[in-house]
């Protein structure tokens, strides 16, 4: 069984939601012994955002010098790491209300028509609904249900519909939030979200 561990927080070793994947992914690997772990540090190794050779292919006709052949290859890499995973685990940091622009880069090198989902005569359909994706959030305040800034939250929602589109309708989402109200908010927001991930199960 292949995992692919994904983190795209700037924190470093202060990132709560690399903390939290990263308990995941060790706690699957308990669980699976066998487990192949691939994993790709988006802020370490950063990807291009998509530019017009980024999708050169896509135009029949259009030379590609050696750069846009190195950021096609390099999308071709990202995308086949996803479809080959059975589990795709990802830290998520929530940075002024959705996503690090590093992993909206990645998700972009995902979203290819063919391969993630693609258009019938009945809508779109996701064609990487096999998958387990776990979605560990870390948010500085409160987005969650009832909170008065839930409409601010634009991470995990963003994140529920595009792995929706790709067919993935139901990951698992475990977060810490109030992160920045008080130590003591930190402290026990993390340890409640480490121990929903002690919990987690093979399948």
């Amino acid at each position: 069984m292949k995992l692919l561990h994904i983190d795209s927080s700037i924190l470093g070793e202060n990132s709560v939601s690399r903390s939290l994947s990263k308990a995941t992914v060790e706690r699957l690997r308990s669980e699976i012994p066998d487990l192949e772990i691939t994993y790709r540090d988006l802020v370490a190794e950063p990807l291009a955002h998509l530019t017009t050779r980024s999708i050169a292919r896509l135009n029949a006709g259009m030379a590609l010098d050696q750069a846009a052949q190195e950021d096609v290859a390099l999308g071709d890499a990202v995308l086949e790491e996803f479809l080959a995973a059975d589990i795709v685990v990802i830290g998520v940091a929530l940075y002024n209300f959705s996503i690090a622009s590093q992993l909206k880069a990645w998700i972009d090198r995902l979203a290819v028509a063919g391969k993630t989902f693609r258009y019938t005569e009945k809508g779109p359909e996701g064609l990487a609904g096999d998958k387990r994706v776990i979605l560990t959030v870390a948010r500085g305040g409160f987005y969650g249900a009832g909170s008065p800034f839930s409409a601010f939250e634009h991470a995990e929602t963003y994140l529920r519909a595009v792995f929706g589109f790709f067919g993935v309708t139901a990951p698992e989402v475990i977060v810490a939030e109030g992160l920045n109200i008080s130590a003591e908010q930190r402290t026990g927001s993390t340890n409640a979200a480490l121990e929903t991930i002690a919990a987690l199960k093979a399948a």
